[in-house]
């Protein structure tokens, strides 16, 4: 649907990120939709010439490499009343005066979930065969197979029980995903409804429990004070023998040095697609262990991917131009405990 006004509008983001997510189609739909400011894209808000332009914007289109909207910033941004968003969290450039002015924020955080939960129903299933961990094995039997197939356990599974730490986002895509499997699923969330939880098929039990009896611990908080090493050293040790932790949340959740510690002595093993820091220093004992699978942070919306949060930021901006609410907007109270 055309809208029937085209307010002035801004791209904020980095060149690389603007290729991908606005290729023809989307960018179109961007110019039918608004009055775009040119050139574009834009990062440094700080430009004067920017920072002219500023003061006729209504509309921040932002995404990774958006910088921050200082007070100082948006002093420059009288008529702005809406950001849309075609990342995930808006942590890095929302600050207290965007609230203070009652400025709309939308995210394509849902999006994002998307390939994350994907990624994380792989891993899971991955975990369950060893999968990861015996290709590792396969380097040193070459000859005989028979040799090291059995070496990890059983290699199944059905009847595994899950433990998804987070009933966020993705944490609800990932039980969402998991009702093909015949499994358990138990969560762990202080904020969570037992009624909502159940409802998604999974069971809401304190940390300490689902840590007990999980086969595999799945991480989906985000990266709060409150949760930088929520899972250090004595929550590891509340894992079962043969446990795998999948991280695919934020690497500051889970204690780096303690998680050497668990996996160098073979009891647990690891499948981490985020780690603190980012990346891990060449000496981490991590790179080389057998049990431990690493990725260079891909689980998040890449490449094509990307697209689908660019479309739902301008299904939000066509929502805000016809009079309609949003569907996926931020409040400052959720900000505090969101990724």
């Amino acid at each position: 649907m055309r809208a029937v006004r085209r307010p002035q509008a801004l791209l904020l983001m980095d060149p690389a990120h603007f290729s991908v997510q606005f290729p023809e189609p989307q960018l179109s739909r961007l110019r039918a939709l608004t009055e775009l400011t040119e050139p574009f894209p834009v990062t440094d808000l700080d430009d004067p010439d920017v920072r002219r332009r500023l003061r006729e914007v209504e509309v921040l289109v932002t995404s990774w490499g958006c910088p921050q909207l200082t007070a100082e910033r948006l002093a420059d941004a009288p008529k702005l009343k809406a950001i849309f968003h075609c990342a995930g969290t808006v942590r890095s450039f929302v600050t207290d005066e965007v609230w203070r002015r009652g400025i709309l924020v939308t995210t394509a955080a849902d999006e994002n979930a998307i390939p994350v939960a994907e990624f994380t129903l792989a891993a899971i299933i991955f975990a369950g065969k060893k999968a990861p961990f015996l290709a590792q094995d396969a380097r040193r039997h070459r000859d005989d197979w028979s040799s090291y197939a059995t070496s990890r356990g059983e290699l199944s599974n059905r009847g595994r029980t899950i433990g998804i730490v987070g009933f966020s986002r993705t944490g609800r895509r990932v039980i969402d995903h998991l009702r093909s499997l015949e499994l358990d699923v138990l969560v762990a969330d202080p904020y969570a409804d037992p009624a909502e939880v159940s409802a998604a098929g999974g069971s809401l039990v304190p940390l300490p429990e689902l840590l007990r009896r999980c086969d595999v611990l799945t991480l989906h908080v985000p990266a709060l004070p409150a949760t930088r090493n929520l899972i250090g050293a004595a929550e590891l040790a509340l894992l079962r023998d043969g446990a795998t932790v999948i991280n695919t949340a934020r690497g500051a959740v889970l204690d780096t040095a303690a998680l050497e510690s668990e996996c160098a002595s073979g009891r647990i093993d690891a499948i981490l697609d985020v780690t603190e820091p980012e990346p891990l220093p060449a000496s981490s004992l991590l790179y080389d262990l057998p049990n431990v699978m690493i990725t260079p942070h891909i689980a998040g919306s890449l490449g094509a991917e990307t697209r689908r949060m660019s479309e739902s930021a301008l299904d939000e901006l066509e929502r805000y131009l016809s009079g309609r609410p949003p569907r996926a907007a931020i409040t400052r109270d959720e900000f505090v405990v969101s990724a």
